[in-house]
This record gives structure tokens, C-alpha cells and sequence, in this order.
């Protein structure tokens, strides 16, 4: 394909996404914003909860903990 060609055709799909707007559905984002799925979130962290008292005493080798 030609110079010519291409850039014509990537100026045909730089205004088609300019000028593409999609139908939004705000109630679902709404939901998901809100927080109503939380239950599902809930769930997968109380998979992880043993490792998170593990959070509390883990002391870096590095030396940039203080002790208070």
C-alpha cells in the first residue's frame, strides 16, 4: 500500500475514534462506583486474612524500620 493510502486510511480511523462516542449506562456505573458488588470482594479477602496479621510484625532487613 502507498504512502498515500495509508496515511488516508489512518486519518479515516483517527476521525472515526475522534468523533465515536458510545452509548454509556450510568446506572451500571453508578453500581459500581457505589459499591453494591462488595460481598464478592469480601469473600476473596477473607482467603488472604491469615497472611494479613503476618503484616504487622514483618520487620524489613533493610534497615529503614524504627523501632517506636
Amino acid at each position: 500500500m502507498g504512502r498515500g493510502r495509508q496515511k488516508a486510511k489512518h486519518t479515516k480511523v483517527a476521525r472515526e475514534l475522534k468523533y465515536f462516542s458510545p452509548n454509556t449506562d450510568y446506572s451500571a456505573l453508578e453500581r459500581e462506583l457505589t459499591g453494591s458488588q462488595h460481598d464478592h470482594y469480601d469473600d476473596e479477602a477473607s482467603k488472604w486474612a491469615e497472611y494479613e496479621a503476618d503484616d504487622d510484625t514483618y520487620v524489613p532487613d533493610d534497615g529503614t524500620h524504627r523501632a517506636s
